[in-house]
């Protein structure tokens, strides 16, 4: 149920639970006075969790890519060490 606000001029601004089809409230639930309903900001996003980043909702494409990536790095990584150093190769041809 959304959370509307209203503010009394005896009483000051104060928030009531109304359904969205019920009508607004014309009177003061405390004194009676005419109330008005204020424009309310709405209730603010809260983020529960461990965190959202801007790469989370990447499309699949851009993740296959960073696999893809990913995989080549290591890869090359892998090959440097198995290529014997130079001083090496150059004694076996003398």
């Amino acid at each position: 149920m959304p959370t509307y606000e209203y503010e009394c001029k005896k009483c000051g601004q104060f928030e009531l639970f109304q359904s969205i089809k019920d009508e607004k409230l014309k009177r003061c639930p405390t004194c009676k006075s005419a109330v008005k309903r204020l424009m309310g900001s709405g209730s603010g996003i809260i983020f529960k969790g461990t965190g959202f980043y801007q790469t989370d909702y990447r499309s699949s494409n851009y993740h296959s890519g960073a696999k893809a990536d990913s995989g080549t790095t290591s890869g090359s990584a892998a090959k440097t060490d198995a290529v014997p150093s130079t001083s090496s190769v150059s004694s076996d041809k003398k």
